[in-house]
């Protein structure tokens, strides 16, 4: 953590870090998954699914940015502080699940799964791709991980 050398002030600092959540000392990719919780949970209540979608294509628009320039002046391919990826494949994850906590719960075991496991392609996207393309687009891959379990799962539970 303390590798940042850009001040807290910048914006690519507090978006990268989802304004502080990936600076606990702590499982900081956990704390980033659990903010996006009440993110998605108001998105959806306020507008459905559709806002949920659109709030995720604007954080990972906006979290491509922002951790390449924080990884960069970092000097790391993949600062364990910037979980702006955490909140935008949580995000993604939660489209699939309904509004209610043990799916919500559910969700989030499943996206923090397949975030630390890594199956193909999520570890070979995370070292392949440059920059903010690698730090973002796992994380998207493993939402997709946890979204089709989810489906199948509730598929074949009858839910």
């Amino acid at each position: 953590m303390a590798r940042r050398t850009l001040p807290f002030s910048h914006p690519s600092v507090w978006l990268s870090t989802w304004f502080g959540c990936g600076l606990t000392p702590v499982a900081p990719g956990t704390f980033g998954s659990l903010a996006a919780l009440p993110l998605a949970w108001i998105s959806v209540r306020l507008g459905g699914t559709l806002t949920l979608q659109i709030v995720v294509a604007v954080v990972l628009l906006v979290g491509l940015k922002a951790t390449n320039v924080y990884a960069r002046a970092a000097g790391v391919a993949d600062p364990h502080e910037a979980v702006i990826d955490e909140v935008a494949g949580q995000c993604l994850t939660l489209v699939v699940v309904p509004l209610a906590p043990l799916p919500y719960l559910i969700g989030f075991l499943l996206f923090r799964f397949f975030d630390i496991a890594k199956p193909f392609p999520i570890r070979w996207l995370e070292r392949k791709l440059p920059g903010g393309y690698g730090i973002m687009l796992d994380d998207i891959a493993a939402a997709i991980y946890a979204m089709i379990v989810y489906r199948v799962g509730s598929y074949l539970l009858g839910a």
